[in-house]
């Protein structure tokens, strides 16, 4: 752990360079060259390639962001319990009052301060940028893909 860049507002979105640098660009350009090709060539068979390259492109961002929402659901489902556990007898009633996004912006709050910055989400309906701006003590997440 010691290798990892402490997170906060600033550093905290996360790049999969597999993803992000291999996989989008190569069949991004697969579609690109496919489509040229079907230009040049408008026939039957170059139409199929365009096809499946499309096909291809949309079942990387689906595999994705199928991946994403479980993530989402279980940030959701955790933070849902450390709620439970850490805001006051009076609050806990209004734990399902909060966003799926709301969640997963309160998970990088320390324990300490997220008593008072639920409080304050649920009574401000705090957008999720609003409720990262406002910690101060950051709860880093090196798990998120």
């Amino acid at each position: 752990m010691a290798d990892k860049v402490p997170q906060n507002l600033a550093h905290h979105a996360r790049l999969d360079p597999w993803f992000h640098f291999f996989l989008l660009p190569v069949f991004g350009l697969m579609v690109i060259v496919a489509l040229v090709h079907l230009i040049f060539h408008p026939r039957l068979h170059p139409a199929g390639l365009l096809l499946v390259s499309i096909a291809a492109l949309v079942a990387v961002f689906k595999i994705r962001l199928y991946a994403l929402k479980v993530q989402d659901r279980v940030i959701r489902l955790e933070e849902r319990q450390r709620l439970n556990l850490l805001l006051p007898e009076a609050m806990r009633s209004r734990i399902p009052e909060f966003t799926e996004r709301q969640l997963i912006a309160l998970r990088f709050a320390s324990d300490g301060e997220l008593p008072d910055l639920a409080e304050r989400t649920l009574a401000q309906n705090l957008a999720p940028a609003d409720i990262k701006k406002s910690i101060q003590s950051w709860r880093p997440d090196y798990w998120r893909v």
